[in-house]
């Protein structure tokens, strides 16, 4: 795949699955816009080791998705946007009667409406370039519930919803958009959890992982970033061109269940 002058904007992608995407469309050639609400020097030292690892153009725009017009602003900032990665993401664990309301509201902005908001801003840059593709991170959440967690799968829900919604505006046009499924992926925040949910089980780490973290997981494996990015990758390709409006579970068997 080759996406040389080609744009792609990644949101939340600091850390964990996001730069992850944004390496592997460097390496095909696409220029890329990486964000987050944050705006440290390790922030943009990520862009430009990314920019002179691949040769392309490489930037670090400080956005917050909780708020709409930052949202907007980050595709208004990139000045093109022929990739749209939603991956920006939050998660609060409480039972509905006590999730405070403050974790709802961020959870719902940060997952959900963020999608909204640089999608509507994208999609005139993809009609007047002539081609595009939305690739939003959902999760195994977006097909199943899990206790506890009612904002995030809600809102992952709601992002499967609206994945469908702009397939369907852009069916005649050469845009897609598509919603990916991850079960449990092995990020910086995953491995930090392992050895605090061991202790608090009083299992070994091994086991923690096993029963407890991939519980649902049939496969009891963790997906990997360059897994993710590699499903981000085909959703870009023209082997996908047909593809739109659907999810692609990357679950283990979680959603088989």
């Amino acid at each position: 795949m080759e996406f040389k002058g080609k744009t792609a904007v990644i949101t939340g992608s600091n850390s964990g699955i996001g730069p992850g995407v944004a390496r592997a469309l460097a390496a095909a050639g696409a220029d890329v816009v990486l964000n987050s609400f944050t705006d440290s020097d390790e922030d943009h030292r990520l862009a430009r080791d990314i920019a002179a690892e691949f040769g392309i153009t490489a930037r670090y725009v400080r956005a917050d998705m909780a708020d709409p017009g930052d949202c907007r602003a980050l595709i208004e900032t990139a000045g093109a946007c022929d990739i749209l990665v939603n991956n920006a993401g939050i998660q609060h664990v409480a039972p509905v009667p006590e999730f405070p309301v403050e974790k709802w509201n961020a959870i719902i902005a940060i997952n959900l409406s963020s999608a909204f908001h640089t999608t509507a801003a994208a999609l005139p840059m993809m009609r007047k370039a002539g081609w595009g593709r939305v690739i939003n991170i959902a999760s195994a959440h977006g097909l199943r519930a899990s206790p506890f967690k009612a904002a995030y799968v809600a809102a992952k829900h709601g992002v499967v919803g609206l994945s469908k919604v702009v397939a369907l505006e852009t069916a005649r046009e050469p845009i897609t958009c598509n919603a990916i499924c991850p079960g449990y992926v092995r990020t910086p925040l995953i491995d930090a959890q392992i050895p605090d949910t061991a202790r608090e089980y009083g299992i070994s780490e091994d086991e923690a992982v096993e029963k407890v973290i991939l519980l649902k997981q049939p496969s009891k494996e963790f997906l990997t970033i360059e897994q993710v990015a590699g499903i981000a990758m085909f959703l870009c390709s023209e082997a996908a061109v047909q593809i739109t409006g659907t999810t692609i579970a990357a679950d283990g068997g979680w959603s088989a269940q």
